[in-house]
This record gives C-alpha cells, structure tokens and sequence, in this order.
C-alpha cells in the first residue's frame, strides 16, 4: 500500500520535536543525496527502491526524489523511505525558457541551448497538492513533451526504412515498456539500443549495425558501455542534425516565473540548478560570474541552488559552494542519476574526489531547511517562505529544526 498521507503529520509539535533532539546524542553528519530522478521520468534505476537499497548499502541517510514534470513517483517514495528508513525529500524538476536570455544568446544552465533554464522545487507537498490551474500546466507539459518524443519516432521510422535497416518501432508500445507518463528522448535512444542488440547476437554484428544506423559514422563506445552507446545514439540521431530530430516547440516551457509560481503553489521552494565547470572547466554565460549569478538569483526571489559535485572540479565546487553559504543560500547536491549508468549514490567530485566535513556539513544544512519545510508545510504551518521570500534571517532556526526532523525519522 503507497504512502496516501504526509509520513510528517505523525511527528510531535515544533516544540516537543526540539526538545527531543536536544536530549539525543550527537552523530556524525549523514550522507545525503538529495537529487535522483526515478523511471517516472527517466533513471538508472529500474524501480523506485533500487536507489533506496544501493542507499543502504552506501550509508546514505537521505534521498530526494526529483522527477521531470511529475510528482506521480512522490508516494511510492515515501512508502520505500519507510521501509528502508531512510528520509525520504520531494522534489521535481522543469526546463523553462527565458525569452530574453535566449534572444541574447546567453547560455543558462544548459550548455547547448541559450535560455533554456533547468529549475527545481524542493520541499513540496506529498502528498502531491496543488491547484487545479498547477496541474493542468503540468499536464500540458508533459503532453507536448510526448508530442515532441512520438514525432521523433516516426521521422526514426522513415529513416530506417529510407536506408534498409530492418528496425521500426511503435511510440505507444515503447511508452507502454519503457517509460511512465513522461516519455522522453532517452527513452527512443534505449529502445534503439535494446533492437539493436536482440537482432545481432555478436559485438561485430552490433558494431556494424550500429554503423549503419549512424551512416556510417564508427561506433565510438564499446559495445557493453550502455551509457556511452545511447548517448551516441541521441548524439547522432536525436539532437539537432540528427535524422529523428525534432525541435521543441515554445508550447513544451513555461516561463521561470510560471515555474517558480507552480513550485510555490505546490508547496516547494524554488532552487535554481547549477552547472559550474560541467567537467572541462568552463562555464555558461550566466554562471561565469558568482557575483553576478548571486545578485540575477536574488533578483528573481530565488535563494536556494542546487549542484551535482560528480560533474566538478573540486575546487571550483568548494570556492562556488563556500561562496553561496556565506550568502545565506540553502544549498544542496545529489547526483541526478538520470543517465543509463548506474554510479554510486553516494556523492563525490569529479574524479571520484569525497566532499570533506566542510562540503558534507553545508548539504547537511540545506537539506535540513528542506526538511524542516516539508514537515511545517504538512502540519498547516508556514515553511520557509513567506510568499514567494525565503526566510533568510531565520535559516538557523530551520536548520535546527530540520535536523531534529531527519533524527525522528531516522529514529522510528
């Protein structure tokens, strides 16, 4: 039976919760991963408790849901943190367009595309609530997310046949094995790699279908590098250039202020993801600057960002990390896992670095905010916003309180 009510309805008031924690002996700060993707948008995971059973193994205390366009995931999760105790945040996650950043031709949070904003909520209800207006945009999105994703499978249809590949496939039976209400790019690509691999039983009848499929273009990946082979497979034939490549339609975002008005009306708190160095030591236009980046943040009424260290320098990570602390930021790392390769789930830098005490403590921090917003939002009470304003001033305070939420949890 899922989780259908709040796991934090149950817990003693603010004051009783406090004066518990304070009687508990201190603990180690925990591992924390506070953003996965599930298969309700696209993962690594074949199923929602696989990353709470990889979680205990590892000694990761904390895990946050954070799907694409959907909170269908939220109450399975809930139910696998129960069973696994582990504490269990919802989040999600959506790709805005700013207009005007794209016209400009600045880079946001995706390197490839100017304007186009990865944004998360974090902290919001569960179970889901939100106004019937909030749903129907998300409806919306991932219907014309699905339009864009069935397209693409017909254009791959008539390329297939148009070059004497013996390959097609049906949008709705993939949909139907693969995926969950969101179907997405990732999705075709496995799809492909799966046919390709049923027809040809040899790593050299795969290689040159695989050939064939991209024109002629070599296979660069070895044949058991899952990830590597369906992300050549997206590069080659998904993206633009690509044969199946079909570009989105305006109608498939929302403004960043539509997002942020839909993660608010939710119950979550807005976060914007960074990039940073994305492994090469570069940046987009709009991160190369923190100073710049933390006044554009603030100006927006964005004070909560997000990192996923596995993709960073270390020490730009620590610098830009130390940086937004010191700037009252509730911030948080996870790993995504919304790739085929399945990696650890406990968090490191680029280069399988650790993050030291300092980094594990700041995560620690944030998540407890986090925490402490969800268990006042289930309980009728106001979380860490006021209106669409983080309460900055009081950050200590909800730190307290949120880690005195995750011990409960911990504890039962």
């Amino acid at each position: 039976m899922t989780q259908a009510k709040s796991i934090f309805t149950t817990f003693p008031d603010t004051e009783d919760l406090l004066k518990w924690y304070k009687e508990q002996s201190p603990k180690a700060v925990p591992n924390i991963n506070g953003h996965i993707h599930t298969p309700h948008s696209f993962s690594a995971f074949s199923n929602i408790e696989q990353p709470f059973e990889m979680a205990k193994t590892e000694d990761v205390s904390v895990l946050g849901i954070n799907d694409f366009y959907t909170t269908d995931g939220y109450n399975e999760f809930a139910e696998m943190a129960r069973k696994h105790n582990i504490f269990p945040l919802f989040n999600i996650e959506f790709m805005a367009l700013q207009n005007d950043l794209q016209q400009a031709g600045i880079r946001v949070n995706d390197p490839s595309n100017p304007g186009r904003t990865y944004f998360s909520g974090k902290g919001l209800r569960q179970p889901a609530k939100m106004s019937e207006a909030s749903s129907q945009k998300i409806s919306n999105l991932q219907t014309e997310s699905n339009r864009q994703t069935y397209e693409m499978v017909e254009k791959l249809n008539v390329f297939l046949s148009e070059n004497d590949i013996d390959l097609q496939f049906d949008a709705t039976e993939l949909q139907n094995r693969l995926a969950k209400n969101l179907f997405r790019e990732r999705h075709i690509a496995q799809a492909i790699r799966i046919a390709v691999f049923e027809k040809e039983e040899t790593d050299l009848g795969r290689a040159r279908l695989f050939n064939a499929i991209f024109q002629g273009k070599a296979v660069k990946s070895a044949i058991d590098d899952v990830a590597g082979l369906e992300n050549e497979i997206r590069g080659n034939l998904l993206k633009a250039g690509g044969a199946a490549f079909v570009p989105e339609d305006p109608k498939a975002f929302l403004s960043l202020e539509e997002v942020k008005e839909l993660i608010i009306d939710a119950g979550g708190i807005p976060c914007y993801p960074v990039l940073l160095d994305f492994g090469n030591a570069n940046f987009t236009d709009y991160e190369a600057d923190k100073e710049k980046l933390l006044a554009e943040l603030k100006s927006k009424n964005v004070f909560s960002i997000e990192l996923i260290p596995g993709r960073n320098n270390f020490d730009i990570f620590k610098n830009f990390v130390q940086f937004f602390h010191q700037n009252d930021f509730v911030i948080t790392f996870g790993s995504e896992h919304n790739t085929p390769q399945l990696d650890p789930i406990k968090l490191s830098c680029g280069g399988g670095i650790d993050l030291d005490e300092e980094l594990k403590e700041i995560n620690y921090e944030g998540t407890a905010v986090v925490a402490a917003h969800q268990y006042l939002v289930a309980n009728g009470k106001e979380g860490y916003l006021k209106g669409q304003i983080a309460k900055t001033e009081e950050k200590a305070a909800f730190v307290e309180l949120g880690k005195a939420v995750i011990a409960k949890f911990l504890s039962m």
